[in-house]
C-alpha cells in the first residue's frame, strides 16, 4: 500500500453528533442567532409547556373579570368575555406551532404554519429539482406555471384559496402549501442550475446514476444550508398570514385561541382594554422577528466558513 493509499485510508468521516456540534458552534457564534433563539424557545415552550404554565382554561369565561387590565391572577389581563388572555396567547401559539388539529380529536405533532412550510418545501424542491436538473421543456413548463401563481399577492392567493374551501387548520396548510412552493422551487431550481455543473455531478452521472440519485442523493443534501435558512423565514412568514387570515375571520374557525382573531375581536374595545390587542400582536411580531434573526445570523456566520 502506497503512502497516499494509506492517508486515504485513515481519513474518516465526520460522525453525525460532530456535525451537530459544528452547526451548534455555528450558531453560538451569532448573537443575532442566539437572539433569535431565545425568542422562538419562549414562544415554543410556552406552547408546548402551556397547560403546566397557566391557570385557566383558554375558552374558560368570567363575567365578572370583562376587560380586567393585567393582575396577580391575570397575568396579561383579560378579553371582552372575561377569559385569562396569557392562556390564549399560549395556547394559540400550540396551534401555529406545537400541534395541526386534523379533527377536533385527532392532531398530529407539529404546528399549521410548520407543515404548511414543509409540504411546500417537499413540493417546491420536487418541482425545483426537475426543472433544474434536467432543463429543457421540463423547465420552461414547471417554471411557467409556477411564474402565473406567484404572479397573485400572497394575501390575495390565501383569500382565495380559503374562500373557495372553507376556513380551518387543513386548509390554512393547504393554502400556504400552494403560496409557499413556487418561491421554493425558483430557489432550488436556482441551486440545481449552479450544483450541476460540479465535477462530483459529472462522476455520478459517469456512473450511470439515475435521475432520482442526481436531485436526492447529489445535488439536494448539498443545497440544504440556503433552503434550511430559507424555510425558517418562510415559517416567520406563514405565521404573519395566519395572523393575517384570524384577523379577516379566515383563520381556524372558533373558539379555538388564534392570535389573529383575537386581534380581530378585541380591536372593537380597543380604547377601554387595549390588552386584547396588544399582547397577540405582540406574540405573532416576537415570533416573526425572533426567525428572521435566527435565519439571518446563520446564514452571515454560514458565509464565514465558505
Amino acid at each position: 500500500m502506497t503512502v497516499s493509499e494509506r492517508t486515504l485510508s485513515t481519513v474518516t468521516r465526520p460522525s453525525r453528533l460532530q456535525r451537530i456540534k459544528e452547526s451548534l458552534s455555528i450558531l453560538w457564534q451569532s448573537k443575532v442567532a442566539v437572539a433569535g433563539l431565545i425568542l422562538v424557545l419562549f414562544w415554543a415552550l410556552a406552547a408546548i409547556l402551556a397547560p403546566a404554565v397557566t391557570t385557566y382554561k383558554p375558552n374558560t369565561e368570567d363575567a365578572q373579570a370583562i376587560n380586567q387590565s393585567p393582575s396577580a391572577s391575570h397575568w396579561l389581563g383579560t378579553d371582552h368575555k372575561g377569559r385569562d388572555l396569557w392562556s390564549r396567547v399560549a395556547y394559540g401559539g400550540r396551534i401555529v406551532l406545537v400541534m395541526w388539529p386534523i379533527t377536533d380529536s385527532f392532531w398530529i405533532p407539529g404546528g399549521v404554519a410548520i407543515w404548511g412550510v414543509l409540504i411546500a418545501l417537499a413540493v417546491g424542491s420536487t418541482l425545483g429539482l426537475m426543472s433544474g436538473y434536467y432543463g429543457g421543456w421540463i423547465d420552461e413548463v414547471v417554471m411557467r406555471i409556477l411564474d402565473a401563481m406567484m404572479a397573485f399577492p400572497t394575501i390575495l392567493l390565501y383569500l382565495i384559496i380559503i374562500a373557495a374551501v372553507g376556513a380551518s387548520a387543513t386548509n390554512v396548510v393547504i393554502a400556504i402549501t400552494i403560496a409557499g412552493a413556487p418561491g421554493v422551487a425558483r430557489l432550488v431550481r436556482s441551486l440545481a442550475l449552479d450544483i450541476r455543473t460540479r465535477d462530483y455531478i459529472a462522476a455520478a452521472e459517469t456512473r450511470g446514476e439515475s435521475g432520482l440519485w442526481m436531485m436526492f442523493v447529489e445535488i439536494l443534501p448539498n443545497a440544504r444550508g440556503p433552503i434550511i435558512i430559507d424555510a425558517m423565514l418562510r415559517v416567520g412568514y406563514a405565521i404573519f398570514s395566519i395572523g393575517t387570515l384570524g384577523f379577516l375571520g379566515l383563520g381556524l374557525p372558533p373558539p379555538n385561541p388564534d392570535w389573529g382573531s383575537m386581534v380581530q375581536a378585541g380591536h372593537h374595545y380597543i380604547f377601554n382594554n387595549p390588552w386584547g390587542v396588544i399582547w397577540p400582536t405582540v406574540a405573532i411580531s416576537s415570533l416573526v422577528v425572533g426567525l428572521n434573526l435566527l435565519a439571518d445570523g446563520l446564514r452571515e456566520e454560514s458565509l464565514r466558513y465558505q
